[in-house]
C-alpha cells in the first residue's frame, strides 16, 4: 500500500482512466432520470429509453461530442472523489482497527463500512461543485430536452455564471445529497470488493492477478449500483434544478415518489448498471496496479525512516 499521498494519486489517475470509457452510459443515465421530472404517469416523455437507445439517439443528433458533454468536469470530479475514497479507506480504517482491536490486520466489516462511507463523503463534498457543473452540461440537448436547460459553454463557464447568480451556496447546491449518495456507495463499494476478494481466493483458490481483480470488481459493482441509485437520481434533479423547486433531499424524494410513483427513483438504472459495472471494474483494477506503481516510486524516492511508518 502506497502512503495517503500516493493512495489518492493512484486513485484519481485510475478513476480518468475508468471514467473515460464509461461517460457515455453516465449521460444516457442522467437524461433518463430527469425525463419526465414531476409529470404524472402517462404523460412522461420517453425520448431515452435505456442505455443503448439514449447513445444512438444522443451520437445521432449532437455526435461524440453530446455522449461526452461535461467530461472535463468529470475527471476534477473522480480525481476528487476517488483520491479521496481509495486514499483515505485504509489510513481511516487502520486508525480505527488499532484503536478497537489493536491489531490493525483484523477485518471488522462494520469498520470497513463506515471507512468507506466516510471517505466517500469527503470525496463527494469535495468534488460537488464539478459534478453540479457535469450534470448540468449533460443534461443539456438542443435536439431531445429533458429537465431544465443551463446553456454553459464548458464547466468554466458554468461555474462562471452560477457563482455570480448564486454565490458559493450555489456551487454547492445539492452537496447533501451528493453525501448521501457517495456515502451509500462507498460504504459497499470498498469492504464487497474485499470481501469478495477474500471469499475468492479461499474458496475457489484464486491467485492475485487480473481476473482476481475483475471479479471482485464486478461484484462490487452490482451492489453499490442497487444501494447508490435511488439517492443519485434525487441528487441529479437537485443539481439540474432552477430556483427552488427542491427544498432538500426528503423533498426531492417526497415529491417525486408521489407525482411518479416509487419506480420514478430507478429511472435510469440500466445506463447507471451500464456505467457503473465497468467504471467499477476497471477503477479498481487500475488502482490495484497504479497502487503498486506508486509504491515503487515511493520506494525509490522517500526516506527509509518514512517509508517504515508507512
Amino acid at each position: 500500500m502506497a502512503t495517503t499521498l500516493g493512495a489518492f494519486i493512484a486513485g484519481g489517475i485510475a478513476a480518468c482512466g475508468a471514467v473515460t470509457a464509461t461517460h457515455p452510459f453516465e449521460t444516457v443515465k442522467i437524461r433518463m432520470q430527469l425525463q419526465g421530472e414531476l409529470q404524472e404517469k402517462g404523460l412522461q416523455p420517453r425520448l431515452y429509453k435505456g442505455p443503448i437507445h439514449g447513445v444512438r439517439v444522443i451520437v445521432g443528433n449532437e455526435g461524440l461530442r453530446g455522449i461526452y458533454r461535461g467530461i472535463g468536469a468529470a475527471y476534477i470530479y473522480q480525481i476528487l472523489l476517488n483520491g479521496c475514497r481509495l486514499g483515505f479507506y485504509e489510513p481511516i480504517r487502520q486508525t480505527l482497527t488499532t484503536a478497537i482491536y489493536t491489531d490493525s490486520k483484523t477485518q471488522s466489516l462494520g469498520i470497513n463500512v463506515f471507512a468507506g462511507a466516510t471517505s466517500g463523503i469527503l470525496g463527494a463534498a469535495a468534488g460537488s461543485p464539478f459534478f453540479l457543473v457535469k450534470t448540468r452540461l449533460q443534461s443539456f440537448s438542443p435536439f431531445a430536452p429533458v429537465g431544465t436547460q443551463h446553456q454553459y459553454k464548458n464547466a468554466v463557464d458554468g461555474m462562471r455564471q452560477i457563482f455570480k447568480a448564486e454565490g458559493v451556496r450555489g456551487l454547492y447546491r445539492g452537496v447533501g445529497a451528493a453525501c448521501v449518495r457517495t456515502g451509500f456507495g462507498s460504504s459497499v463499494q470498498l469492504p464487497t470488493y474485499f470481501f469478495a476478494k477474500r471469499r475468492l481466493v479461499k474458496h475457489l483458490g484464486m491467485e492475485e492477478g487480473p481476473a482476481l481483480h475483475l471479479a471482485s470488481s464486478t461484484a462490487s459493482g452490482f451492489v453499490v449500483c442497487c444501494v447508490m441509485h435511488p439517492p443519485d437520481t434525487i441528487m441529479s434533479r437537485m443539481y439540474n434544478q432552477n430556483g427552488n423547486l427542491y427544498k432538500g433531499v426528503f423533498d426531492c424524494l417526497a415529491k417525486t415518489v408521489k407525482t411518479e410513483g416509487f419506480l420514478a427513483i430507478y429511472k435510469g438504472f440500466l445506463p447507471h448498471l451500464a456505467r457503473i459495472l465497468p467504471h467499477t471494474i476497471l477503477t479498481l483494477s487500475l488502482a490495484e496496479q497504479t497502487n503498486k506503481l506508486m509504491r515503487k516510486f515511493e520506494d525509490r524516492i522517500l526516506p527509509t525512516s518514512v517509508k517504515d511508518n508507512i
